[in-house]
Parts: C-alpha cells; structure tokens; sequence
C-alpha cells in the first residue's frame, strides 16, 4: 500500500493502518459490517419498532386486548389466518408428496411432459397467480360456467368461493414447495433400505408407515414451515375471493379506512407470528434428525406393470397437463379479448389485439410498465450491493453478532408485504436519518426501498449458496501476491460469485415487477406499477387489458426462468471441469 503522506489527517492514516491488514485485521469485519448494519436497521428493523410505536400511540394497548380478550374482528382474523395457512399446509403436503413419489418413483407415459410443467402456475406473480384462478374456478370462472352449460343448471357447477377458494389457490401454487423439497429426499434416499424392509416381509402400507415416511420428516417439516408463513402472508387470493377476515386484509381495510393504529397491531402481530415461525424453520433446518446413514443412491424408476394403472397413467398425465396449464391458457385467452365484451358466456366471444397495442402505444397505460422496470431495476441493484457484502461478512468473516445479521437479514423475507408496507408507512411518513430528513411517503422512492427490504433475502441467498462453493484459499493466494483486500475481492471472489448473483438478482427483480401485497398500499397516482394497473382495470372490468398486462409478467418470468437455468448449467460445468482438473 502506498505510503501516506506525513500531512495525512491523523484520523485518515489510523483507518488505513487498521485497514491494511485486509481481512486479517481485527477491525476490518467490524469496520465493513458497520454500514450493512445501519441499512438493516434503519429499513427493516428501525420500521417495525415504528409500527410497534404507532400501534399503541393512541389507544394504548386495546388494540392488542381484541385479539386475545375479545370475540371480534380482530380475534376472528387471527384464527382464520391461522386455520387457513394449517390447510394449506395440509392440503398442499398431499399434492406435493404425492407428486414427488410417483414421479420419482415410477415410469410412465407422459411423465417427462408433468415434470416439465408441473412449477408453472408457482411461477405466476401473485396478483396474476390469482386472477388465473378466479377466472377459472369461481362463480364467474369458466370451469363453473362451462359445467352449468352443459347440464343445463341454474348455478355454476363446483364454484369455489371464500374459503374454498383461497385454498385452491393455495394449494395449486403452493404444493411445489412440498414437492421439491419431497423430490430431493427421495432421490438422497439408498433403495436398499426399503428393500430390506420388504425383504424383511413388510407389506407396502408399513414400509410408507415405518421406513419412507421418518425419511421424508425433515422435509416435510421445513416445507410445512415454508407454506403456513407464505399462507399466512397471502393477500391477494382472500381479496379475489371475499374473504375480509384476515390478517393481511384487515390490515388494508384499517390503512384504507384511515386508522392507522390499529392497522399497525394487525401488522405487528403478524409480524411477530411469522418471525416466530422463521425462527422455528431456521432452528429445524440447523437439526440433524433422521438422517440415513446409507450410500444415499437414488432409487430406480419402476414401471408401472398393473394394467389398471398403465391405462390411468397416460389419462392422469394429460388431465394433470390440463391443469398445470390452464392458469396461463387462460391468461392468454382473456388478453386477446375485447374489454367488456366477456359476460355471461362461457367464452370470451369477441378476440382483438388492441389490448397490446393500447399498453404499449397509449402513454398512460405504458407508464406503469415503466413504473415498474424502473423501480425494480434500482431495488434490484441495491439487493445487489447489499445482499453480496452481507453474504461475505456472513460467510468469510468472524465478528461478534454474526448471527443477528444472518437473522436480520432473513427477517425481511419472513414479513408479509402488507407488513412491509406498514412498518415503512410508519417509519418514513415524517423525515428522519434514515431518509435524510425527507418523507418518503407518497414518493417515487417508497416503492423502490419496499421492494429492496422484500426481496433482498433472495439476492443474499443466492449470493451466500454461491460464494460456498469457492474456496477461500483462491482470494488468500491473491492477498499474499500483494493484491489489497478490495482488488482481490472484486477480481477474484465476485467474478467466481457472478453467476449465482445475476440469478438472484433477475428473481428479485421480477418478483418486484410483479410485487402488489406493498404496493397496493403505498403507490400514488405517478408511481403505479403494473400490478396495481391490473387490479385496477379488473375493477373497471377491462379484463382484456389486465390479462395483457399480466402476460407481459408471465413472458417476464419464464425469460428469467430460461436465462437463470443458462447461467446454472454454466455453473455446474464448471464445477464439473474444475473436478476433472483436479
């Protein structure tokens, strides 16, 4: 390092003495963490004491005496937030494991074409996710009506509604998370311990009982965790559905009403149930239990030799086919049709491209799509630049509180985007030091810092997985070559990290575009993103723009869906080539 001129401000030249032992310092993890800490705390934990603050500022605690003394609203969304999340872990548990078993475990016709498909309607954003299943399933949805046509009834035919409804959306979106983390269990399991069990002269019903099922528990269970927080956090199918009574709508409804308080001990109740269970998944997922001491070689496929089963299978796999697909075929086909032409038909009967033509050439109805790009690419940036220095102090450096910034970190992803949106209402609805004197409420940048605090846990995610896989002995070589800390970080590390940055980075940026949980409650008149533009036009009934708006979504998320599985395979060999090397 150069040598510091003897006119060199006394404080100057002790930071730089502490900082040329780079990573060796004793000060350097603290001297970089400091600001990771401050953003943290001013943008994710600093809004929840504020929330907390306003939530008791005018009344005290008898906010907080409804949900527990009282047999009111407030009580009645808590248990039913509660009892729908437990639903949705159970029924998504039976779809997803079920999925797992019989396409991991046997060969049949048409199984390729179910495991192509079978994460697309998990791939839709939220709001659209949503809508898909309205049109489709509810009293206005084409499967009732088009049932109703055919037998002639004065009713729509297996018509969900509330409750039911908010559970078949669930459950058709949420069930991949059962049936990854299911389909990894399976292929780690070594088939000699289940063929051992039948040799042994267990029957099929036991060997499930007493052998595969303990095998598949820690999944199970870090799946169930994973569908009762994201069940609980839901927002946009109990609005679809009618189903006011519940946390996350109760929150809008008070915050649209004007009570600010009490829409504050909604979020922060909600808050603390879904950091407690983050909490408990992370506590789980640190366990070791029920682990096979075995080789861990997957299973072979098995044929399905019953002759009922032969002729099921191929039946099963084109109506499960119709099924995955029909969310997006019907986005599809709304976004083609003519705004309030679709009423009572079973079909739209009118087709136009005017929808596109209208989102792309009028100025007003393009300016959410800008809206959006634009606030995503900045949070995305900032997820970047944050998400990676995080994902290095947490996985290179030891510094007393490491955990906490783990946990900090993750924090954001475990609260629901109405709470989001709640806590930074009331951190950032008067200017303080972390908004540098400014209100930022009913600004541009509200929106970009929500979906910053949302999705940065994606980009340390990605980023943390990544920098594991690089030996660290790569960035010392470099140090002891004479290179700073800085210049072997950013040559050696990022450049090894980058794959697995980019793909965080493209998740979290079209996560933000399709962000509407935040954003339906902080957006302004100059600051709607696409999102909000589809709720909108469907309460205006122009359905044909709203499904237009979400196929650029949908086109959006299986780009990024394509390049990010580019960027893994171009990963995985070079992992492979680096092996073969060695």
């Amino acid at each position: 390092m150069t040598a510091l001129p003897e006119t060199a401000p006394p404080r100057l030249a002790w930071l730089r003495q502490r900082l040329a032992g780079g990573t060796n310092s004793q000060w350097f993890p603290y001297l970089l963490v400091l600001p990771l800490v401050l953003v943290l705390y001013g943008y994710v934990v600093h809004p929840m004491f504020a929330t907390f603050s306003e939530s008791v500022s005018e009344n005290g605690t008898r906010n907080y005496l409804q949900f527990f003394t009282s047999s009111g609203v407030a009580r009645e969304s808590l248990f039913t937030s509660l009892f729908i999340s437990a639903a949705s872990v159970l029924l998504c548990g039976i779809v997803g494991v079920t999925m797992a078993f019989l396409l991991k475990r046997f060969s049949f016709r048409g199984r390729r074409l179910i495991e192509a498909i079978i994460l697309v309607p998990a791939a839709l954003p939220p709001l659209i996710g949503a809508v898909s299943f309205q049109l489709l399933y509810s009293n206005i949805g084409i499967l009732p009506r088009g049932l109703q046509a055919l037998f002639g009834t004065e009713r729509p035919i297996l018509a969900f509604d509330g409750i039911a409804g908010v559970l078949v959306v669930h459950t058709f979106t949420m069930y991949p998370f059962f049936y990854l983390a299911a389909a990894a269990a399976l292929a780690g399991m070594d088939p000699s311990v289940e063929e051992a069990a039948y040799n042994l002269g267990a029957g099929r019903v036991r060997v499930w009982r007493t052998v595969l099922l303990p095998m598949l528990t820690p999944a199970m269970v870090s799946a169930s965790l994973l569908v009762f927080m994201t069940s609980l956090a839901s927002y946009t199918a109990p609005l679809l559905f009618n189903v006011s009574q519940t946390m996350t709508m109760q929150i809008y409804i008070n915050r649209t009403n004007g009570d600010l308080p009490m829409a504050s001990a909604y979020a922060s109740v909600l808050g603390i149930v879904s950091i407690i269970f983050l909490l408990a998944m992370r506590w789980y997922e640190g366990r070791r239990s029920y682990q096979s001491q075995s080789k861990g070689i997957s299973a072979n496929r098995r044929e399905l030799n019953n002759p009922i089963g032969r002729w099921l299978a191929p039946i099963a796999s084109v109506l499960a086919t119709m099924v995955l697909l029909a969310p997006v075929a019907t986005i599809a086909l709304v976004a083609f049709s003519e705004n309030r032409s679709w009423t009572t038909q079973v079909l739209p009967e009118t087709y136009t491209l005017d929808n596109f033509v209208t989102i792309f050439s009028d100025p007003k109805a393009f300016e959410p799509i800008l809206n959006s790009l634009q606030m995503s690419l900045l949070a995305a940036v900032g997820c970047v630049v944050i998400g990676v220095l995080v994902a290095y102090a947490v996985r290179r450096l030891k510094f007393f509180g490491r955990g906490l910034l783990d946990v900090a970190v993750m924090i954001a992803w475990a609260l629901p985007g109405t709470v989001v949106a709640i806590n930074l209402i009331s951190a950032f609805s008067t200017g303080n030091a972390f908004s540098f004197g400014q209100v930022l409420i009913g600004t541009f940048w509200i929106l970009p810092l929500a979906y910053f605090v949302r999705f940065l846990p994606i980009v340390f995610r990605s980023s943390s997985a990544a920098l594991a896989l690089i030996d660290p002995s790569l960035e010392e070589a470099a140090r002891n070559l004479g290179a700073s800390w800085l210049r072997a970080f950013y040559t050696i590390t990022v450049r090894l990290m980058l794959p697995g940055v980019l793909a965080g980075a493209l998740l979290a940026f079209v996560h933000g575009v399709g962000e509407f949980v935040a954003s339906v409650l902080i957006y302004t008149s100059s600051t709607v993103p696409i999102s909000v533009a589809i709720n909108n036009r469907m309460y205006s009934f122009e359905l044909g723009t709203a499904a237009a708006y979400g196929m650029l979504q949908v086109a959006l998320i299986f780009v990024v869906m394509w390049f990010s599985g580019r960027l893994e395979s171009s990963r995985t060999a070079t992992r492979r080539a680096e092996q073969w090397t060695n």
